[in-house]
């Protein structure tokens, strides 16, 4: 008679499925990439798991191992954006730390790449919730927790009154860069702008 011990022995091993091969990092990286420049070069309707593949120079397998779909890919990004976040500048001023900001988020936002992502995601965002709630984020949250710490940190030097309505505050704080960049699209910032747009909203903030 075999006994446990004997079958355990002589039973072939199970090879563990190909899914379970790390994913190498450098490869995602390269996917990730070429999403950004896809989405830039051709807009998300006519991107394509076929042409990101070409562009990031892998098979289109390594790309579905990873994403299921380009709908997939493009969230993931897009969210992974909101985590990402700003630096919180901290020097002391309230305008200060308002210039610094509008500074960071002017350069990124006219971006060669994210002045052509951004507006054709939101085009799209409007017929498809998933991808609406993943621009919400990626929009939103990091410039949230970056205005939020400024705000606090105002606060706590008094320069702002303690409960002020922070949804209030955020939208004075980020609704005039992105109504320049991404709603009307202004080529250029007119001379003295950012330093304008501190001042102003420093005093609007002071104001609540």
């Amino acid at each position: 008679m075999t006994t446990n011990a004997e079958d355990s022995r002589t039973r072939p091993r199970r090879r563990a499925p190909a899914g379970a091969a790390v994913l190498r990092e450098d490869v995602t990286e390269a996917i990730r990439a070429a999403v950004f420049e896809e989405l830039a070069a051709v807009g998300y309707a006519r991107m394509s798991i076929e042409g990101i593949a070409r562009r990031a120079g892998v098979g289109k397998t390594a790309v579905y191992r990873r994403w299921r779909s380009k709908l997939h890919l493009v969230l993931d990004i897009v969210s992974a954006l909101a985590v990402q976040g700003l630096p919180a500048p901290d020097t002391g001023s309230l305008e200060a730390d308002l210039r610094l900001l509008y500074e960071v988020t002017s350069r990124a936002l006219r971006h060669p790449v994210a002045s052509q992502v951004i507006p054709d995601l939101q085009a799209e965002a409007a017929r498809n919730p998933d991808i609406a709630e993943a621009m919400r984020k990626a929009l939103r949250d990091g410039q949230e927790s970056v205005a939020s710490s400024i705000l606090t940190a105002a606060e706590s030097r008094g320069e702002l009154r303690p409960g002020l309505d922070r949804d209030l505050a955020l939208d004075l704080i980020s609704g005039p860069l992105y109504w320049r960049a991404v709603v009307i699209r202004t080529p250029k910032l007119p001379k003295g702008y950012l330093d304008a747009l501190a001042r102003g909203t420093a005093e609007a903030l002071k104001a609540l």
